[in-house]
Formats: structure tokens, sequence, C-alpha cells
């Protein structure tokens, strides 16, 4: 602290760098504040929308001594909306016939998933999921619309352009901007979240539930039980979309290709070793939009997606987090080459703690999304590809166990092998990115279920 006012070795105005990337950024000035800090900084990352603080202790303070010893936490309830506004949204949902909902990352927190499923089958209303919120709904689930969010026109956005009331919950615009949804601004919305909505031409919702998402769907719920009567909803075209995407899904689970495999098989396969309470944690790249499409769940928080800020390297450590939150569980991350190559150092990690995980590569030596991004705008990419180790000898060295799949009919067989080991496993499969290029082109050709 007595030399953060001029030029020093080392010396970087830390606080200022993390401002912009965390909720709260402090520096503690004295030993005395620890506390009070400490209690402010983590009721601030749990406050909505949860997210980190960052706290600097210069090294001169923290060999000082105090006598002051750590707050008691206590935990309160969040406050829910009042009953006029509640009651307003209810007339809203008896006022229309193909309402749907657009269900957020909000929803897979605390209680929420468990009050919006039983919304849901009380009413029938579909619920589709952006990429953050997979599980708060099951995919099992006749209401199940799987998920929203790729920049093209999917099936499931069908169904809600055909929707006369969007019903958000727990929605943040930076995962799937309304105006590819509202493109007119001619929705009628009603916002169920922790935080007022955000002000945008294309996102002007009618009511606004603001408070706890699990007490105001619990609201809704009341109303729906008391006076059911009032609701007469034609959700056919729903059940049409369902329907034709689960199909979708489908129809590469008997591919037997050698030398490549399709992402649409890596998925399901990888969906069927996986139980419904086990985790898949998705890297950032071209992998991120298929999970998102074709790998779908049972329960909240069983697959995480980095969107927005969009983590490249994220899945390795992140993988070895949830081994230690869930050592029960199986836990796989699916990465791009260049992905896992940017955390590679964390094999050790994972061996010193004999994390019980898998690691997916998907190799195709290319950055393949910036790769099918720029040929989508231009027509042709600029030079992406790299480099690759020797996937078995790389797991070797780190004291894992190493496979290599490029057979489609033996995937499943050898990520139920992998997952049988002890210890970290490393299993890399060929992809079959030409399927990009054929995706695209079939979301540029969607036509609409009646």
């Amino acid at each position: 602290s007595r030399r953060q006012h001029k030029e020093s070795h080392q010396h970087m105005n830390v606080v200022e760098m993390f401002k912009p990337v965390t909720k709260w950024a402090h520096a503690i000035l004295h030993p005395d504040n620890i506390p009070e800090v400490i209690r402010k900084a983590v009721r601030l990352s749990r406050t909505e929308k949860p997210g980190a603080c960052h706290i600097e202790l210069a090294e001169d303070l923290a060999k000082q001594g105090t006598d002051v010893v750590p707050m008691t936490p206590r935990r309160f309830r969040r406050p829910g909306p009042d009953d006029k506004i509640v009651d307003r949204a209810f007339d809203i949902l008896t006022e229309s016939k193909r309402p749907i909902i657009v269900a957020g990352n909000g929803t897979i927190r605390k209680r929420a998933s468990t009050q919006l499923r039983r919304f849901c089958e009380a009413t029938g209303i579909g619920a589709a999921s952006t990429f953050m919120a997979k599980g708060c709904v099951d995919v099992d689930a006749p209401y199940s619309l799987f998920t929203i969010g790729l920049q093209a026109k999917d099936l499931v956005s069908c169904a809600v352009d055909a929707a006369d009331l969007v019903i958000t919950i727990g929605y943040d615009m930076v995962e799937y901007h309304p105006r590819l949804w509202n493109p007119d601004g001619s929705k009628r919305i009603i916002h169920i979240d922790f935080l007022p909505a955000e002000i945008d031409v294309f996102y002007h919702p009618e009511v606004e539930l603001v408070g706890d998402v699990a007490h105001a769907l619990w609201m809704l719920n009341e109303r729906v039980a008391k006076d059911s009567g009032r609701l007469d909803f034609d959700l056919s075209q729903q059940a049409s979309v369902r329907e034709e995407m689960s199909a979708e899904l489908a129809i590469h689970a008997e591919d037997r290709t050698e030398g490549t495999i399709r992402p649409q098989k890596a998925l399901w396969d990888a969906r069927a070793v996986l139980g419904p309470d086990d985790i898949v944690l998705s890297d950032v790249g071209a992998h991120k939009m298929w999970i998102a499409r074709h790998y779908h769940c049972h329960e909240p928080n069983t697959c995480l997606i980095p969107n927005g800020f969009c983590s490249m390297g994220f899945a390795l450590p992140g993988a070895i987090a949830a081994h230690l939150v869930h050592p029960d569980r199986r836990v796989l991350a699916i990465c791009g080459d260049a992905g896992f190559l940017m955390n590679v150092q964390e094999m050790e990690t994972a061996r010193r703690l004999n994390a019980n995980l898998v690691a997916m590569v998907w190799e195709d030596h290319a950055y393949g999304l910036i790769a099918w991004k720029q040929q989508n705008e231009f027509g042709r990419h600029t030079d992406l590809s790299f480099g690759n180790p020797d996937w078995l000898k790389l797991a070797d060295s780190f004291g894992w166990n190493g496979y290599v799949c490029d057979r489609s009919q033996d995937l499943a067989g050898t990520l139920e092998e992998a997952f049988e080991a002890s210890g970290p496993s490393l299993l890399a499969i060929p992809i079959d990115y030409r399927e990009n290029a054929k995706l695209t082109e079939r979301l540029g050709n969607i036509a609409c279920p009646i």
C-alpha cells in the first residue's frame, strides 16, 4: 500500500483493471475492514444477476494483525411482485390463444425450474430455453420446445413467430436479442425476472413481474389452479414444432461413418451414455452451436455453456470444478482442439486431483467457428488452420487415459469405456465440419410446420 502512488516493480492498478469485468472491485485499506469487505463481496456476487467480485489485498496489509472476526452470514428472501400486477399478467394470459415461454438463465437457479415446470404442466404452454437455460424443463416433457438462440431461423423460431404472447422468464437479451424474434416490435410480452426489463425498442413488455422468479411463477400458478377455465389455447403448432425437431435430432443416430464423425452423432451418443443428472460443459467454438441445437437436458445446470463473452478454454477447468462439486456424477467436457489447447496445462490439475472426467476433443485443425462465420459472410475464410499434438501421447504424458475414435459406430462404446476408467480421460474424434455449411443451408430454408 506504500508504493501504489508511484512507479514501482510489478505494480499496476489491478482494481481499475478488474472493474469492467466484475460486479464490484475494491482494495482493502485497513485490516479491520476485511470482514465487511468480504461479506459485501459475497452478497453482491450472489445478488441477481450473480457474478464475480474482486478484492485486492496489499502484501503489507496482509501481514498486519487484527482483532476483528468474520461476520455471520445471514440469508434473506428476495421480494416478489405484488398481487395487482400478477393479476394483470394473468388477465393478459387469458386473452391469448398461442402463448409461448422463452426461458433464460434465471430459470435454472433456486426454485424457479420447479415452478416453471408446474406452470407448463398446468397450462400446456411450450417452453423454449436459451443456451444457458437448458434443463429448466425436462427435454422429454411434451411442452419442451428445445433450444432457441441461433442467429438464423430454426424450427423453434416458428413457434415464436406464431405466438400472440411471449412470456420471458429469467431472460437476458445478451443471450438472444429480441430483434431476432420480435423484429417489428409487435409481440405482446410478459417479462418475469429478478430485475426490470432492459430498455430496447424490440423488447417493450406490457407487464413486468419483477422480483424472485420462483415466487412470481408460484403466484401465477395459484391463479391458474383457481381459474383455469379462463384459459383457452391452441398449441397444436407448438406440438408440430416439437415433433419435427425431435425427428431432426435423431436423423444421424445410426451413423456408421468412418474417418470422420458428424457432430449430430457425437452429441446423440454423448446424451445416450450420460444420465439425467450428469454434466456436460461446452467450450466455445463451432461445437457450441451444435451442442446448443442438438444436446438437451433433463435437469437444470447439467449443460453449462458460456454465452455473451464466450470464453474459449472454459470447458476443461470447468469440468474439474464440476467434478469437485459433484464427484458422484459423470462429467463431460466437449472442446474444440483450439479451446482445449488454450488451457492444456489444466491436465496436470485434473491428474493431481484424480478427477473422474472425460474431455472429448473435436479435432478439425482449425478455428472452426470463425471459419464458419467468415464463410457465411464473405463466401471464403482466412487461413485459420493449425497443427495438433499426438493426442494419445499427450494424454500419456499427463497420466491421463487416452482414446482416439474415428468410427461412428464405436463412439458410444469408447465414451462408456472412458467414463468407466479411473481418473481423467481424453477422447479425440475427427469431426466432420462439412455439416456446418449444410446446417447453414438448412436454416436458410426452414419451412414452418402448421
